[in-house]
């Protein structure tokens, strides 16, 4: 049966940065060869024009909360979120239709020299903006020193480059997506940092009653993403920790030798001061990845994980939403 298709351009809402801007046109490219006609519009979000810690605005579903109110609002059809910034829970009235084969979902270093973690001598100034990479190279004992970080890709690998700082760590997904993984000196191995749960993947989102929209965006799920990154986000619901909270996870697909697939999910939490650091792990059955994330999660409960987790972010107050569509751009 054939997908059902707008009478007019799929309205598209992304944020205005780079790196949203490319990955949303990567998504609107995929739409329009499957015959779809697609503009993109810019959503002026709070997260791109306060560089206040994302902890003092209420985590990073600051990025999300525009894009979601414009979707609500009628404005845009279907917004392109980074799954690591959207909250685990539910927004009534929207619905994640797609969620696209991810990106590799690793760190990756920035670093003067081309210098790698390992190399990087006692003191030296490592910046990001996320308590769990902060909380996850404190456990290393390296004796870093970390500094809060905020802006887009330029920005935040600029620290390096005018030798403000030693090093950055940024997710490989992005700089991915912007042709720039020359510029990384290591990937970081998952041993040493876990992932945000859901980071390298993204979220296709749309109203909940929109059903057309609904079937032109599972034209672009992936299973096996999906299924992976609902058991890493289970582990951040159940803790019921906020997208800012020191928590990596990441799930994999292992096929079995008899053919049956499971889902091998590991999990961190940590202190950024170093003090604390949970390493766990759970495999299940393919068809139950909310379950397995929910039963690591209670297994880092009950080791202490609660001690470290932040309460979570309240919803996040309807913003002032400010859009651009791309024929506006052109004249």
């Amino acid at each position: 049966m054939s997908t059902p298709r707008h009478e007019r351009p799929i309205r598209l809402g992304t944020r205005r940065s780079h790196l949203a801007v490319t990955q949303s046109t990567h998504v609107a490219d995929a739409l329009r060869a499957r015959g779809h006609e697609v503009e993109l519009v810019e959503v002026t979000t709070e997260g791109d024009i306060n560089l206040a810690p994302l902890a003092q605005m209420g985590g990073t579903g600051v990025f999300a909360a525009a894009l979601r109110q414009a979707l609500l609002s009628g404005e845009v059809d279907m917004a392109v979120h980074s799954l690591k910034d959207l909250p685990v829970a539910p927004e009534p009235g929207l619905v994640v239709a797609g969620i696209p084969t991810r990106e590799d979902p690793r760190d990756i270093l920035v670093a003067r020299d081309g210098l790698t973690l390992g190399e990087l001598p006692a003191g030296a100034v490592v910046g990001t903006g996320s308590p769990r990479r902060a909380a996850q190279l404190q456990a290393l004992g390296l004796g870093l020193e970390i500094r809060d970080i905020r802006g887009n890709i330029d920005t935040r690998m600029g620290f390096v480059t005018k030798g403000e700082m030693d090093a950055v760590v940024l997710a490989r997904a992005g700089l991915a997506r912007v042709g720039r993984t020359d510029e990384a000196s290591e990937t970081i191995d998952p041993l040493q940092m876990l992932p945000a749960p859901g980071q390298g993947a993204l979220a296709l989102e749309c109203r909940e009653d929109d059903e057309v929209t609904r079937a032109v965006l599972a034209e672009l799920d992936d299973a096996d993403t999906r299924a992976a990154v609902t058991a890493e986000r289970a582990v951040l619901d159940a803790l019921e920790a906020g997208c800012a909270a020191p928590v990596g996870a990441l799930a994999e697909i292992v096929e079995e030798p008899d053919g049956t697939l499971e889902i091998s999910l590991r999990a961190f939490v940590g202190a950024t001061d170093g003090s604390l650091e949970l390493r766990r792990s759970e495999v299940g059955p393919y068809d139950d990845p909310q379950g397995i994330g929910e039963r690591l999660a209670r297994t880092l409960l009950d080791d202490g994980a609660a001690a470290v987790i932040p309460p979570r972010e309240p919803r996040q107050q309807t913003p002032r939403v400010e859009t651009t569509t791309e024929s506006e751009r052109s004249k």
